[in-house]
């Protein structure tokens, strides 16, 4: 009797997790737009605790929804798809990026042109809900509404389809000024890099005692140097409003996510580096400069204006670059205000010196002479946006699985570039436009150094160290190739022929499997129970368990000695061939997928859709203890894993008994 109540017990409990979410229902619409025009109306209700990600979001982060419209000649699509209300904003610490989400209802709509009035407009919708614990895999729902529907046609998420990745919610701590604060701050410190650029420093003499000659009182040069640096504001900030029009908030947004831009911005990012570091000069027509610069002279506010206009051109050769990058980081934060915020930043840093300077020539006296340490200044901003681009390269990587940037071969190229920087700054390394370092000033032997300790401290990165101060920065430990005390001859057998062999590693350099049969061929032949891990390459708790509780050492050597790890992700794009497809008995969907398959897998053995779930596994397959979620007690996690322990070896003892 008491054992069949302890047999009821664990069925009562394992039913608590027995569950499929359906967190969002939605609402496709239609209605007239003008002549031959319709607007599509896709209005999602989330329930309470639950939130839907955003359409813009940038790469590396959560999975964004997604439209899809089939193609038909009888309609076509009007610009993007828009989100009302606005999204909300807030600071994800783990993705280290700020992450844009809706709760309780959100409306997308989409302008279409129709030839056909009894068109029918199909389509597709890919999100992905997480609430405060967990997150469900993302799904695809499909609906289908005629250009003239007067009735609504309703879906909602009770069929769970798996195509991409988990990622879980992690409470919002900042508003969405943050992301343009920070984009002002960069920009901010971007203008006062490019004052002590060649083109701009040795401007500042000259053009304080333009003001001071010109003017027939100091009120009237104090009032043309406010001028002169409002005008370059006004300038700087024109150009970033007008790279929004012309793109477009939603080209913006659409870029910050677009593995395409990324790659674009490493190759801009790579040019302009080359250009700092002397290798050619970035130029503007000399036309089109003269006569700004002939403009120049004519009197009053005008005249100011194109003097103003004339400096931003002619030291374009040595801006270019640094309001490149500028740039390009705005965007990639996908914020519609990103570019105009970041030239304001960086031309208020730029304006401030020349109007301060004017108003107080006095103090010209104690500025450093002009030298060959410009030169150096160009130089280290070089480097240091060679070593930026390769963020937005590996960025591609990770989207497409290409595998070329490991974490090793990022470290590497990072260790190179920072150590180059070093020993630069020192003089031990001398570019064709360097003058010869005789002495070492105060702030360039500080730079040097503080240079030394950030390549010293990327090197125990090479051999796992999680290097948590930059970790935002990096490739996923997954994607170590190397990790000191994890010999490679020591993998279970198997592994290496597996398609993700060598591309991904499980964290804290644990040996798992990427796939169910080959882990749990492996466990039977080893006698040891199996830890079903279903997790996801974007799921935030998942990041979480992994480096709050794993890493604890009496987990990990659980982990490490007695299990077999089977993490199965549920967001892996890769393909299945042909023979391995097959269409699900839970949501009768085609799975196309491997990330499809082991969702499917959790549906259909488990009956729930959550990430992380940890399942503990006999070696034949049957479960031994209450499933787990997302839970950071790692006391409650030791004994989990040692009911397993112990439940595996107790049957190991009967068999052999018998």
């Amino acid at each position: 009797m008491k054992k069949l109540l302890i047999i009821i017990g664990c069925l009562m409990h394992f039913a608590a997790f027995a569950q499929i979410d359906n967190p969002v229902h939605w609402t496709f619409t239609a209605a007239p737009a003008g002549d031959n025009k319709v607007e599509i109306s896709a209005t999602a209700q989330i329930d309470e605790g639950w939130h839907l990600y955003s359409q813009f979001l940038k790469e590396g982060g959560p999975v964004p929804t997604s439209f899809q419209f089939d193609n038909a000649e009888s309609y076509h699509l009007v610009d993007g798809v828009t989100e009302s209300p606005a999204a909300t904003s807030g600071y994800d610490s783990t993705f280290e990026m700020t992450i844009l989400y809706h709760e309780k209802s959100v409306t997308f709509k989409q302008l279409i042109t129709y030839t056909d009035p009894a068109a029918q407009i199909k389509g597709q919708v890919h999100y992905m809900v997480c609430s405060g614990q967990k997150c469900l895999p993302p799904t695809d729902v499909d609906f289908e509404v005629a250009v003239d529907a007067t009735v609504s046609h309703a879906a909602n998420t009770a069929q769970v389809q798996k195509d991409n990745a988990p990622a879980d919610k992690q409470s919002p701590v900042n508003d969405s000024g943050s992301s343009i604060l920070s984009i002002f701050l960069a920009g901010f410190l971007g203008g006062l890099a490019a004052f002590f650029l060649p083109c701009i420093y040795p401007m500042v003499p000259l053009t304080v005692s333009f003001f001071t000659k010109q003017s027939k009182t100091r009120r009237q040069g104090i009032r043309a140097a406010i001028i002169y640096g409002c005008s370059i504001i006004v300038i700087y900030v024109g150009l970033g409003l007008l790279i929004t029009a012309v793109f477009g908030a939603s080209a913006l947004n659409e870029a910050s996510s677009s593995a395409v831009f990324n790659l674009l911005f490493f190759t801009i990012l790579v040019v302009f580096a080359l250009s700092f570091l002397g290798a050619f000069e970035i130029t503007l027509p000399s036309v089109f400069v003269n006569s700004i610069d002939q403009k120049s002279g004519k009197g009053g506010w005008i005249g100011l204006f194109f003097m103003a206009f004339a400096l931003a051109l002619v030291s374009f050769s040595c801006t270019g670059p640094l309001i490149g990058t500028l740039l390009v980081e705005a965007v990639s934060k996908g914020s519609y205000l990103g570019p105009a915020t970041g030239m304001f930043g960086f031309s208020l840093a730029l304006a401030l010196p020349f109007t301060l300077f004017a108003i107080f020539p006095s103090w010209l006296k104690s500025l450093p002479k002009s030298g060959g340490w410009l030169n150096s200044v160009k130089v280290t901003l070089g480097l240091l946006e060679l070593a930026l681009a390769f963020k937005y390269l590996t960025n591609v990587d990770l989207a497409y699985h290409w595998g070329l940037l490991s974490r090793d071969l990022f470290l590497v190229i990072w260790i190179i570039i920072f150590g180059v920087l070093a020993f630069y700054l020192l003089g031990k390394i001398r570019l064709s436009h360097d003058s010869e370092v005789k002495t070492l000033s105060i702030p360039r032997l500080l730079l040097s150094m503080l240079a030394l300790a950030f390549t010293v401290y990327l090197i125990p990165g090479l051999f796992g160290a999680p290097l948590k101060g930059i970790s935002g920065w990096l490739p996923p430990q997954q994607t170590q190739q190397f990790t000191l005390g994890a010999a490679n001859a020591d993998k279970p057998a198997g592994s290496s022929t597996h398609k993700y062999a060598g591309l991904f590693h499980a964290p804290e350099n644990i040996d798992a499997f990427y796939d169910y049969d080959e882990g749990m061929a492996y466990a039977k032949k080893m006698h040891k129970p199996v830890l079903l891990d279903f997790t996801g390459w974007s799921c935030t708790n998942c990041r979480k368990m992994e480096a709050a509780v794993w890493s604890d050492p009496e987990v990990l050597k659980r982990l490490k000695e007695d299990y077999v790890l089977i993490s199965l992700y549920v967001d892996d794009r890769t393909s299945l061939s042909n023979t391995e497809k097959y269409v699900s008995k839970v949501s009768s969907k085609s799975i196309n997928t491997i990330g499809q398959k082991w969702s499917d897998l959790q549906q259909e053995r488990f009956n729930t859709n959550a990430q992380p779930f940890y399942v503990i596994l006999d070696p034949d397959g049957q479960p031994t203890a209450e499933p787990r979620a997302f839970n950071l007690d790692i006391k409650a996690y030791v004994d989990f894993l040692d009911m397993g322990i112990s439940s595996v070896r107790k049957k190991l003892t009967v068999q052999l008994s018998n």
